[in-house]
């Protein structure tokens, strides 16, 4: 491709630069990431190897400044291949990751550049910059540490050796999970679909239509088809079906993960004894709020402790209902938890998905998420037609705040695509930071659902979970947004990532709160607001299978920190290990065959390796936050202005728990979570 045509190849020249979409070709990408990868060499060179003394403004500052054209382009890639992974994008994809990888490398392993940031760090005058300035040494300092500087040139080049190969590995892992997930197609008469609500029967007919089948129903692992057959279907065997396709995947065929996971788990352990650690957990827990692995399994330990006994309750009362039902020998299995469970809470608080699914059409509840942000902190969100989308259910809003001043675009995609990865994010197509001149350039946000599709009659119609995963990302979202940095590397949710969670988890305490629901939910056919019976039924329910869900978060925090704490090479059963792995926390007892290790893409092909933990220690976190609110009023302003200016304005600017006293004036406490769950009274 010539240059000239190559919309990467120049700052976009579109309004508030936002992605020209419409001018963007899939064979831009590959030149144009080979360019910036040239550009960026070529600016950390002349950086490396400048003749002036080093300082914080001619290394640090230029260095975080460095690779435009690169970053341009990978903050559209990356996300592409995320949410549109065709097999070219891909391709694509497996041959610029392992030269991203060598580029990175050849950046943290400079000699030159690596004396200049040293010699900074040793020399900084901290009275003379702010705090914020601090951390981006800090972080370059460590980055460099981390990443080999120290080493000889022959370890150097196993470090090399070993990145590149981690790079090439997770990227195979991702690839193999969207493609097995995609392929498995359960495909029935409507008879076999009994007991499903009729929202579900026509999501399931519409997704055969769209494979040219007019005769059939067919449900798929993809998230909103999955759950709803697993939670109403009444046909145990079908539900088995699923429940061991969806914890099968990647075990076998061509799109196995199983060597994959074991070579990822090895290279990370040698990566880090080649540093110096005695294990990958160690390596990646030194810069978390966590600290170290000690503190990791006392958090899980304590938590474990506290809510093993109500789930073991729960769970006797449950497996009591099913036996009334199905008669005195029946075992709950795990394929028959979600049905039991819904048919229980719906029999205990007259309430399930289908009595709520009404209230919660997608446009309202759109309205009411941004609306949250509106009342808390004064934003105002304009859809912007003229936008250009990288497809054609993706909506652009402008985002503004209470003196009109833009804030950041935000670009919403809702829908299941086979292209697409499962799950629920959010990410950035630009950071928030300020230019060479003292520009504020606001974020570029994207939120990705896997949301329920509108059907031939209905519009989206949200289970009260997808609206809780709504308002988690949004307050991703909300991260970005209000991000008010000088620098990439510390705005936004560019934080510990076992406090990165905090701000979205904290979102989701006002689905339980009355004078929030009241707001939004309105019926979609009649426009009349959530009856309060409702309100006062979610309130009642919100204690709800929280020890289950917690104990299940824990099995999964246990698994994690199992892979990253192993001092050895892996050579044995990863189904065995796993089961070890997660029995701590064990809810059921392990199926035969069943594992989720090969699609647990959170710490093998994404960034929760030795982290995934920090949902739960976030969790802590936003429920002692909330309790904030809790106790001033759950719109106060000031309690507000004070969670925005002191956590969601300063992104990483500082130590997490520095900006978490600021706003709450003392360390977290675990007891509100307790309460919150109804483990405490």
């Amino acid at each position: 491709m010539i240059q000239a045509e190559n919309i990467f190849f120049q700052p976009f020249k579109t309004t508030r630069g936002a992605i020209p979409f419409d001018r963007i070709t899939i064979d831009m990408y590959e030149p144009a990431i080979l360019e910036g990868i040239k550009q960026h060499d070529a600016e950390v060179d002349s950086i490396a190897n400048r003749q002036d003394a080093p300082t914080f403004e001619n290394t640090v500052v230029e260095l975080e400044r460095s690779g435009a054209m690169l970053n341009r382009v990978l903050s559209v890639f990356f996300p592409m291949l995320s949410a549109c992974a065709d097999d070219a994008l891909m391709a694509i994809g497996n041959r610029v990751t392992p030269l991203l990888s060598e580029h990175s490398n050849r950046i943290t392993l400079n000699e030159k550049l690596w004396q200049r940031v040293k010699d900074v760090h040793d020399n900084f005058d901290a009275a003379a910059h702010d705090k914020e300035d601090a951390m981006l040494l800090h972080k370059y300092y460590e980055m460099f540490a981390r990443c080999g500087a120290n080493l000889s040139e022959a370890d150097k080049e196993k470090y090399r050796e070993i990145t590149k190969r981690l790079t090439g590995l997770t990227l195979k892992f991702e690839q193999n999970s969207l493609k097995e997930t995609a392929r498995f197609e359960m495909w029935l008469d409507k008879d076999d679909l009994d007991g499903l609500p009729e929202s579900a029967v026509e999501a399931a007919r519409a997704a055969a239509r769209h494979k040219g089948r007019d005769d059939k129903y067919l449900v798929t692992l993809q998230a909103p088809s999955y759950m709803a057959f697993m939670k109403y279907a009444t046909r145990r065997d079908l539900r088995e079906k699923l429940y061991r396709a969806y914890n099968t995947l990647c075990t076998a065929g061509e799109y196995s993960n199983l060597e994959i996971m074991r070579d990822i788990a090895n290279s990370r352990l040698a990566l880090a004894r080649l540093l110096g650690y005695k294990n990958f957990a160690e390596y990646q827990l030194e810069n978390k709020m966590a600290g170290n692995q000690a503190n990791v399994y006392r958090m899980l330990e304590q938590l474990k402790v506290a809510y093993s006994g109500p789930q073991k309750a729960d769970m006797k009362r449950l497996n009591d209902y099913a036996s009334k039902l199905e008669g005195k020998d029946f075992v709950i299995m795990p394929w028959d938890y979600s049905y039991y469970n819904n048919k229980l809470k719906d029999e205990k608080y007259s309430l399930n998905d289908e009595l709520l699914k009404p209230y919660f059409e997608l446009t309202n509840v759109t309205a009411g998420v941004f609306g949250l942000a509106t009342r808390l902190y004064g934003l105002h969100f304009t859809e912007n037609h003229d936008a250009q989308v990288f497809n054609p259910e993706v909506k652009v809003f402008d985002v503004t705040d209470e003196d009109g001043r833009f804030v950041g675009m935000l670009y919403t995609d809702f829908f299941p695509r086979d292209t697409k990865q499962s799950g629920a994010w959010m990410t950035n197509f630009r950071e928030q930071y300020r230019d060479a001149d003292g520009h504020d350039v606001r974020p570029l946000v994207t939120l990705t659902m896997n949301f329920t599709r509108p059907t031939d009659t209905k519009p989206s119609l949200l289970t009260y979970n997808e609206v809780e995963t709504f308002l988690h990302e949004f307050g991703h979202a909300l991260h970005s947004l209000l991000s008010r940095c000088k620098y990439v590397s510390t705005s936004g949710t560019s934080v510990y990532r076992d406090f990165v969670e905090m701000p979205s988890q904290f979102n989701e305490n006002y689905l339980r709160q009355r004078e929030y629901l009241d707001g939004f939910a309105r019926h979609y056919l009649t426009g009349e607001k959530i009856p309060q019976e409702l309100i006062d039924k979610i309130e009642a329910s919100a204690q709800y299978g929280a020890a289950f869900a917690c104990m299940r978060q824990l099995s999964l925090g246990y698994l994690d920190m199992a892979w990253h704490t192993i001092t050895e090479p892996f050579e044995g059963d990863p189904f065995d290990f796993e089961y070890r792995a997660m029995k701590p926390a064990q809810v059921f007892e392990p199926v035969e065959g069943c594992v989720m290790s090969p699609q647990f893409g959170h710490i093998f092909s994404g960034g929760y390796a030795a982290g995934y933990y920090g949902y739960k220690w976030a969790e802590v976190l936003d429920a002692d936050a909330f309790s904030k609110f809790e106790e001033d009023g759950i719109f106060n302003p000031a309690t507000a202005r004070s969670f925005k200016e002191n956590i969601l304005e300063r992104g990483g600017t500082e130590p997490p728990m520095e900006l978490y006293k600021r706003f709450r004036g003392r360390e977290p406490h675990i007891d509100a979570l307790l309460r919150r769950d109804g483990i405490k009274k």
